[in-house]
């Protein structure tokens, strides 16, 4: 079915009203006559790669999502590699910018600081309440690189489902896109004629925080089957709002956790491969940091698990991890800093303040970069020839998106690196051939991880996502390279592979929600591992 839904406004109340729920198959001539799927699939897709540039892509793959969900999620299943980039990263940077200029139909609920106190009555006008399984929640003040973007970061919430439904299937009925409109500090949009959310500042953290405890007492009230994921909050944010509600609700955030999850993944690929070739064992591995927002300490916390596995303690984990923001390397001897900073700020330096990453890196002499830190350039050549000298196969990930952001190239990485990097990146680039050899970049996506992520959640109707569930994903992604795959030096499957992938994340975190005991379907825990993988797949919605 076609749900198409309009707005309308009864008693002085607005409300999504269904306008059209058409069958699949109109009735006879209703459509031309040698009209068929497979032909209308093609013409599709022609249609689409007609387009010349990335956001008329973009909005042509929205249109048809709206007309014909089936033949969009037919093409994004068929075209992963070609479709993720224009439905998500790096060309929804691009929508959200422009989300006010291209909006066409609403998609999802926007509930603004007007309604506090009414949330409840919000949330009843979502027509299909009783489907409701996943809601991807942001409130636009942290998206992507770009700062606070206010209502125009809906698409990430509309990206991130089609992701959902696409990587993991879970049906498209079952899936709430939500803004949360708090206001917006950012001039330009408040002065845009087009804005589409409140023309007024930020409200005071005291009264986004009790915006926040209704809204979420009334998202469990009203979806009591529902997980929602936390996307781009402000740093503080979302650290405070994953500790308050995330004992409380099924509830994780994809910045923190799903982003330290597959960076995770990547880097015990990548460390494995470093250590081979360095003859050190995976407990010599130490990580530098560049970014210490919520996103690079989210990865960083996540990344002492690395060396937990392999046996070092809670601190000597710890140890091996260093952090540097815009002020330079992270150490106690600094002065104030944020709160979230001082887990990893460093007590065995004491020298005076470093800022230059060249000279950070032969102190701290790191085995793996990571980049979060939207800094176009920041990995330059004397960081990459640095990490070169002292690493025979260095691992570098500048993760940081869109591409306009990312720390530093691929093709660049290689030839710093005379061909010996061990590379992923947030946004997706083209392979490189060096020395006669192909060499394929990593993409620590987020959706290699949070598609499998959820649906392992609401097929075990968890009662809370716990920090064993998000490393079982990460093992379960590490563990999914193929034996070709491992051939080229992947650090990640392809994601052609991505409902694969996404059964086996599934699996690993319904096992682990069990162990866990947070799971109240309590029937698979009688299933072995091969019955429980078909439940999986047999959930899936297929287009």
């Amino acid at each position: 079915m076609t749900i198409v839904l309009t707005p309308v406004w009864s008693n002085g109340v607005q409300k999504l009203k269904v306008i059209s729920a058409a069958p699949t198959k109109p009735a006879h001539g209703l459509l031309p006559p040698a009209h068929n799927d497979a032909i209308h699939y093609q013409r599709c897709l022609a249609q689409l790669r007609s387009k010349d540039r990335n956001i008329e892509k973009y909005i042509y793959l929205s249109q048809l999502k709206d007309a014909d969900p089936s033949i969009f999620y037919r093409m994004c299943l068929a075209n992963m590699a070609e479709i993720t980039p224009l439905i998500y990263t790096p060309t929804v940077g691009d929508a959200c910018l422009q989300f006010s200029q291209i909006f066409r139909r609403p998609e999802g609920l926007f509930i603004s600081i007007k309604d506090k106190g009414n949330i409840g009555k919000i949330l009843r006008n979502w027509p299909r309440i009783s489907e409701a399984r996943i809601s991807v929640v942001t409130d636009g003040s942290r998206i992507l690189g770009l700062g606070d973007l206010g209502v125009n970061g809906m698409p990430i919430s509309i990206g991130k489902l089609s992701l959902y439904v696409a990587g993991a299937g879970i049906r498209p009925e079952s899936t709430i896109p939500i803004c949360l409109d708090l206001g917006t500090d950012t001039q330009k949009f408040l002065d845009d004629p087009l804005y589409l959310g409140l023309r007024q500042k930020r409200v005071p953290t005291k009264e986004a925080d009790e915006f926040m405890e209704e809204f979420m007492q009334e998202m469990a009230a009203h979806f009591p089957k529902l997980l929602i994921q936390f996307e781009d909050f402000s740093t503080d944010k979302a650290f405070a709002y994953l500790d308050r509600f995330r004992h409380r609700y099924p509830l994780f955030n994809d910045d923190i956790q799903g982003t330290g999850a597959v960076v995770l993944s990547g880097f015990i690929n990548a460390a494995k491969l470093s250590s081979a070739a360095s003859g050190r064992p995976l407990t010599d591995h130490r990580i530098l940091f560049l970014g210490a927002g919520s996103a690079g300490v989210g990865v960083a916390m996540q990344l002492m698990s690395f060396f937990k596995l392999h046996g070092l303690s809670t601190e000597e984990a710890r140890s091996r991890i260093y952090l540097v923001d815009s002020q330079g390397l992270i150490f106690d001897g600094r002065g104030p800093m944020a709160e979230h900073k001082k887990y990893f700020s460093r007590t065995d330096y004491q020298g005076p303040p470093m800022t230059d990453l060249t000279e950070i890196i032969k102190l701290v002499r790191p085995t793996a970069l990571m980049g979060l830190s939207t800094t176009k350039g920041a990995f330059n050549q004397s960081v990459i020839q640095t990490m070169s000298a002292l690493n025979p196969r260095p691992i570098v990930f500048p993760l940081s998106n869109p591409v306009r952001l990312s720390e530093c190239e691929f093709h660049e990485a290689v030839e710093w690196s005379q061909g010996r990097v061990l590379f992923a990146s947030g946004s997706p680039f083209p392979e490189e051939e060096y020395g006669g050899k192909m060499l394929y970049p990593g993409q620590g996506n987020n959706m290699y991880i949070f598609p499998g992520l959820g649906l392992g959640a609401i097929l075990a109707r968890a009662s809370a996502v716990t920090d064993s569930m998000v490393e079982a994903s990460s093992l379960g992604l590490a563990d999914a390279l193929t034996a070709d795959e491992r051939a080229d030096d992947l650090l990640y499957p392809r994601v052609e592979r991505i409902r694969e992938i996404s059964t086996e994340i599934a699996l690993a975190v319904i096992r682990a929600a069990q162990k866990a005991g947070v799971d109240r379907s309590t029937d698979l825990r009688k299933m072995s591992d091969a019955e429980v993988r078909a439940f999986v797949q047999e959930r899936m919605y297929n287009p």
